[in-house]
């Protein structure tokens, strides 16, 4: 409510306004997703990577999908570190409010899957904020909390994407990328849905 309030009479970029007229109309899209940032801080760190798949049918969409990294320069400059994973990836590159446009028409009205989201969640709304927009407005899934649920297992156990992937017998990626963590995350998502019987 006081996060509405805030920002009823802000001049929402183009794409913002875009985005939120998009609710009006529920959505059956699943979007996966799996970021990277620098740390937790929201006034010190950066997002440096986001990986989105959607899911539709009980069914991945690679087709669907969206990756980049988000080119970070002044926060790597400050801070003395290496901008050469960057210079030498292949991946989609984009100034940071271009990848948080670009994602955000991406994602539209979809339903947020993820692991330990609200982290996620909180990173890019802050990122959002600093942009003139409001905060996502998209209803979001954790698949540890769809595990602790199946299961009926107290609110204070948490799991790492690991163990889960151990519990449910996912194969696990010879790389760590955020893509393939997004991919994971979409997997361990449709074996939780069907055994829960979400639609």
């Amino acid at each position: 409510m006081l996060d509405w309030l805030k920002h009823i009479n802000k001049d929402h970029p183009e794409f913002w306004k875009e985005y939120l007229a998009k609710f009006s109309k529920n959505s059956k899209r699943y979007v996966i997703l799996a970021t990277e940032s620098t740390g937790d801080s929201l006034e010190k760190d950066v997002i440096t990577y986001i990986s989105a798949f959607a899911v539709e049918n009980d069914a991945i969409s690679i087709k669907d999908s969206f990756e980049t990294i988000l080119l970070q320069y002044r926060f790597l400059h400050d801070n003395h570190l290496s901008n050469e994973y960057i210079i030498e990836s292949r991946l989609l590159k984009l100034s940071e409010p271009e990848a948080l446009k670009t994602f955000v028409e991406y994602l539209g009205n979809g339903i947020i899957v993820g692991h330990q989201i609200e982290k996620d969640m909180t990173m890019i709304n802050a990122t959002l904020e600093r942009l003139e927009c409001g905060k996502l407005r998209n209803e979001a899934l954790d698949i540890a909390i769809m595990h602790r649920k199946l299961h009926e297992i107290p609110e204070d156990k948490n799991f790492s994407l690991d163990e889960l992937s151990d519990y449910y017998k996912i194969q696990k990626p010879e790389g760590e990328s955020v893509t393939e963590k997004a991919y994971k995350i979409a997997l361990l998502f449709l074996k939780l849905k069907h055994k829960l019987g979400l639609k």
